[in-house]
């Protein structure tokens, strides 16, 4: 199994911090956001290779932090070749380069190279052995309003199986946050491509999840523990008051 790293956005909202650092790379708790990922990612038994995506503006940025750092896995980094938000290939096109690029023919974990979580990522492992099919962590807000605007939001079953995703909606139907962390079986991966086609829109990764579980059973893994989506200067203080607490 492989995992894909997102971390080609350019985290136009924390500016100025991002106008030279990646969001990825910037400290929290004192060392980059992305080492506290990759240290979840090393508790999985079965990661082969981590394949981190970035973009032209942050690509050096990243071969110097991976040149002072030792990844307990093998670490490859991709550059896709967009130089500015407008040029961009977005979360999905950016998991259908890096499997291309990466020759990935198994099963993935995509995960966002800007989320912090208290969850582990074994049990979300072994919720996807469990079900056999796709799945994606969803953050419980115990308030629909919460999610108003703001998230992607999953309705589940009895059975946790998605039955229902809206991007960003006023009013969400749950209160069911999606979080930018998947399992993907190799089948489903193989359907980006086809998504890309039809949806013509390779951007958010909700817009897969909706595809996709339209089409087959995909799963929502439900958590209730911490959960930052560092998209603001808000945001990372509030991630750096929490995980100096830890």
């Amino acid at each position: 199994m492989k995992a894909i790293v997102l971390a080609a956005g350019y985290g136009t909202r924390l500016h100025p911090i991002t106008e030279s650092t990646p969001k990825p790379l910037i400290p929290v708790a004192g060392k980059p956001l992305i080492e506290h990922i990759l240290l979840r990612i090393s508790e999985l038994p079965r990661v082969e290779e981590i394949v981190l995506v970035t973009n032209e503006k942050y690509y050096k940025n990243f071969l110097d932090w991976v040149a002072g750092y030792t990844s307990p896995i093998p670490l490859v980094v991709l550059n896709d070749g967009s130089s500015s938000n407008d040029d961009r290939l977005g979360a999905i096109g950016d998991i259908d380069f890096a499997v291309k690029s990466a020759n990935v023919n198994d099963d993935v974990l995509v995960i966002a190279g800007d989320n912090l979580f208290d969850f582990s990522l074994v049990d979300l492992f072994r919720f996807f052995r469990s079900r056999a099919a796709s799945v994606v962590a969803l953050h419980d807000l115990k308030d629909p309003s919460k999610a108003s605007g703001r998230y992607g939001v999953a309705s589940v079953d009895s059975e946790f199986r998605i039955v229902g995703f809206e991007e960003k909606p006023a009013r969400p139907k749950s209160s069911l946050a999606s979080t930018a962390c998947y399992f993907f079986t190799r089948e489903d991966l193989a359907e980006l491509e086809k998504c890309i086609r039809e949806n013509r829109k390779p951007d958010n990764l909700g817009d897969f999840i909706r595809w996709l579980s339209s089409r087959k059973s995909v799963y929502g893994f439900v958590f209730s523990e911490r959960w930052f989506d560092i998209g603001s200067h808000d945001q990372l203080r509030e991630a750096e008051e929490h995980w100096r607490r830890l």
